[in-house]
């Protein structure tokens, strides 16, 4: 039985939202009214705003990045330490660009990576972020093995920033990613997850072995279908939706 589950904000369901549909490039598209998208539709959302609408994975990133620190800030804006612990895929690039916005805002962020940290910054949008960072001298440690992750969550008050996994993850969390995410939960510590709690199933609301118990979520651009599920707001917390400038359109 689930216990002290979280309230739900008064934006938890998104309300139905209506786009007038151009035809970019001759491809055909339709309205959609939605009030909740599949992991499936989420791919099909971020492809499109890039093939039909032209708009770059970089400025979607961007846009989730920012939004999440206005919300963060909005409901937690007193914490000394915002550690932001990171995968290394797109969700891990949404935690980059909010450690870059705390800093800008006065703000003491880290990011813990998981692995080792690049040598060189790599490549795609999260690469991009992340040489941003470096550049603005962003203390950056990494996660070997979840023991490195132990000093860094004694700290009292800090906050966690959860973008390790993202929505696209559907296969049983093991490894290093499953103890980091233990080792969270294990802290105490409030977490504020980004775009899902990792390691939780975003068309089931059920965790694929491992997932954070997150405070907070911030999610992207709709509701996820799995939040809406009985029991998921025990994962989830308290759920607020940023919009990230992509169009929800079908083809």
């Amino acid at each position: 039985m689930l216990a002290s589950l979280a309230p739900i904000s008064k934006d938890f369901f998104l309300p139905i939202r209506r786009f007038p549909i151009p035809s970019p490039n001759g491809t055909i598209l339709r309205e959609v009214h939605v009030q909740s998208l599949t992991r499936d539709q989420v791919r099909a959302v971020d492809r499109i705003a890039a093939e039909s609408f032209g708009i770059p994975g970089i400025v979607l990133m961007e846009n989730a990045g920012r939004g999440a620190t206005d919300l963060l800030l909005a409901h937690y804006p007193d914490h000394p330490v915002y550690l932001v612990v990171a995968g290394r895929g797109n969700n891990g690039g949404d935690g980059f660009v909010i450690a870059r916005h705390l800093t800008l805002r006065g703000k003491y962020a880290e990011v813990a990576l998981l692995g080792e940290l690049p040598t060189s910054s790599g490549s795609g949008d999260a690469g991009v972020n992340l040489r941003i960072l470096t550049r603005m001298g962003v203390r950056l440690h990494p996660l070997r093995t979840s023991r490195d992750l132990d000093a860094l969550l004694e700290r009292p008050h800090a906050l966690v920033v959860d973008a390790l996994l993202g929505t696209g993850v559907a296969g049983t969390v093991m490894g290093l990613a499953r103890d980091v995410i233990e080792r969270v939960n294990a802290s105490g510590l409030p977490v504020l997850a980004v775009d899902t709690p990792s390691g939780l199933d975003c068309d089931t609301g059920r965790p694929l072995g491992a997932a954070i118990h997150a405070t907070t979520t911030v999610t992207f651009a709709a509701m996820k279908s799995g939040f809406l599920e009985p029991g998921a707001e025990y994962w989830t917390g308290r759920v607020h939706v940023t919009d990230i400038g992509a169009p929800i359109v079908w083809e």
